[in-house]
């Protein structure tokens, strides 16, 4: 039964109540979530969300965020769209775990420290295993041992440990792979030399895919908050620094998307000129159902985003059952390139956006499995 601890499992429309706010349960409905945990502790400052999507492949598995959120409105919105994002990545990719996400609340620089964390480690193992946790946003290997002191239900842990150490790095390899998989679709060449690259942030994983992209000689553009960042990339690869804005404007044939989510969105599609997208970040369509199609409309080919940045979770899952090596997440990962272009073959044949197309497969994939219990 779907259910949530905080309270039934029944849960009303807004139309039923119309005077009052939306509630939990309301924000649980659109995307069909097993149960979404509220952690808080009063000692430490911790604020968590967690929010399980599926565990019909296996335990849901997904990293944890820490965000300085607007509101808790926004925390939970992050969560339940990041949660089943990771259920259809998994799925997709053919392993054997479900979908899951965590987020903290507040500002990493003020209350991450080895108590905040392992506080939230005891929230974790008392999931008894039905959620498994990782790094993401703002989480570093550090941060995920003192998790892994209170519970044994997380992983991507560092490589002195046993870990598979920084995911970014096999994620990177698979947006390169999906890039290279979009552009065959579009030019009819899956080579990147000459192309102009707007890549949007380059952290762990933007950085990774930059170096891929100015090994085969493409002409590079990047984007970032922090401007460290951007000159270790024009400094190490001869990228061309351009403005947070200005990303959009750049007259590129790709644009990568490796920061946040929801830059897809009503005022940014009409003002790119690219013909393909390609990139790590998370839920980047603000809504799948109004700006897949649209991309679809400008001939963009979209490579879905739970589908190219696949790679991370791969790791983390095969380090979690102890099948980790990187010869396997290398052969893993170059097998986004096969099923992109299945998606973006079907998508054509079924006139529809390749969004939609994934989105089916990974939960045909899911229905199939379910059917052997």
């Amino acid at each position: 039964m779907k259910s949530d601890t905080a309270g039934p499992a029944e849960s009303a429309s807004e139309t039923d109540y119309p005077h009052r706010a939306p509630s939990l349960f309301d924000r649980m409905t659109p995307y069909d979530h097993e149960q979404i945990v509220h952690c808080y502790d009063r000692a430490t400052g911790l604020k968590a969300i967690v929010a399980i999507h599926s565990t019909e492949l296996g335990p849901a598995m997904g990293g944890t965020r820490m965000w300085n959120y607007a509101s808790d409105k926004e925390a939970l919105t992050d969560a339940v769209r990041l949660a089943r994002g990771m259920t259809y990545k998994s799925a997709i990719s053919g392993l054997n775990v479900g979908g899951g996400k965590a987020v903290l609340i507040g500002n990493p620089e003020q209350l991450k420290n080895e108590a905040y964390l392992r506080q939230f480690g005891r929230f974790i193992n008392g999931m008894s295993g039905k959620y498994v946790t990782a790094g993401d946003v703002n989480m570093t290997l550090r941060d995920l041992e003192y998790i892994r002191m209170e519970t044994k239900h997380v992983t991507g842990l560092p490589e002195y440990l046993g870990g598979s150490g920084a995911s970014s790095l096999i994620t990177a390899y698979g947006v390169y792979i999906g890039m290279k998989a979009a552009a065959q679709e579009a030019f009819g060449t899956d080579s990147l030399e000459g192309k102009k690259v707007a890549v949007q942030g380059a952290g762990g994983v933007g950085n990774k895919l930059i170096e891929y992209l100015s090994k085969e000689k493409a002409i590079v553009f990047v984007s970032d908050v922090a401007e460290d960042k951007l000159q270790r990339a024009s400094r190490e690869f001869g990228a061309h620094a351009v403005s947070l804005e200005g990303i959009y404007d750049i007259p590129a044939d790709i644009y990568s998307p490796c920061a946040l989510g929801a830059t897809l969105n009503d005022e940014t599609i009409g003002r790119l000129s690219c013909q393909v997208i390609a990139g790590g970040a998370n839920n980047q369509l603000a809504d799948e159902k109004k700006h897949g199609p649209l991309l679809q409309q400008k001939g963009v080919t979209y490579a879905p985003d739970f589908l190219v940045n696949a790679g991370g979770i791969m790791a983390v899952a095969a380090e979690y059952f102890g099948d980790y090596s990187k010869e396997y997440l290398v052969q893993k990962a170059e097998r986004i390139y096969d099923v992109c272009r299945s998606v973006f073959q079907q998508a054509a044949e079924q006139q529809t956006d390749p969004q939609q197309i994934a989105m089916r497969m990974a939960q045909n994939r899911i229905n199939s499995i379910s059917q052997l219990r």
